[in-house]
């Protein structure tokens, strides 16, 4: 449903899309039908002339109309919970066993700084290549990110990842995402950080192979200099 409005572009783009899908079926149905039965109710026994009130207890079939549904919306709450639960291990209890490459992610206001490992494939080496508002991830790599802030609390987020984490300060907090389609995509803050929260993106750029080991040789030759 929500690739339709923002591409999917990782590998668990597609269970984050199920759940909120699941979410807006379950609570949609119920909406549908008590909306349904709270307009036909009023329809049904709207005041008419000469009619007489009838005095209910609530202790007999009335009763139904109360312990059903919720009993059934308790069952609806558990698979929700469960899926959230499913979920919520893969992304974030479940880290990949095979990590190709790590970047760092240090927020600020109002910018974000991306330290992206060179050709060697190592963080805090020589040819370390670091963007201001850019991030540059190659297609089918699983990487892994530290996450921290320079100030506020800010938020990593990227809509096509459907990936959301704060960035706190004083704390340096790890995920990971693997890009699955290459194309520019928008990185934004989703906490409310200050005066120019409202400008504080970033673009993402996944890259095929051959187009992002060109951009690190490039990048990597200007930073040796």
């Amino acid at each position: 449903m929500l690739e339709w409005l923002v591409p999917q572009a990782s590998s668990f783009a597609k269970d984050v899309d199920f759940l909120f899908t699941l979410i807006v079926l379950v609570v949609g149905f119920w909406f549908i039908l008590t909306e349904g039965v709270f307009f036909f109710l009023m329809a049904r026994f709207q005041k008419k002339e000469g009619g007489k009130a009838v005095y209910m207890t609530g202790d007999g079939h009335e009763k139904h109309w109360v312990h059903i549904p919720h009993w059934l919306v308790i069952v609806c709450d558990v698979v929700l919970i469960a899926a959230a639960i499913i979920a919520w291990n893969k992304i974030k209890v479940e880290t990949p066993e095979k990590i190709d490459a790590q970047i760092r992610v240090v927020a600020q206001q109002w910018a974000w700084t991306f330290t992206h490992p060179g050709p060697d494939g190592a963080l805090d080496t020589e040819d370390d290549i670091t963007t201001i508002d850019e991030l540059h991830v190659q297609e089918g790599l699983t990487y892994r990110f530290e996450l921290s802030s320079k100030d506020v609390l800010h938020n990593f987020s990227v809509p096509v990842f459907r990936l959301k984490q704060d960035a706190v300060p004083g704390r340096t907090i790890m995920g990971w995402f693997q890009p699955t389609k290459t194309g520019v995509f928008d990185i934004q803050c989703a906490e409310m950080c200050g005066i120019a929260h409202g400008i504080m993106g970033a673009r993402l750029y996944i890259e095929d192979e051959a187009v992002h080991q060109f951009w690190m040789k490039q990048q990597a030759s200007v930073a040796l200099k």
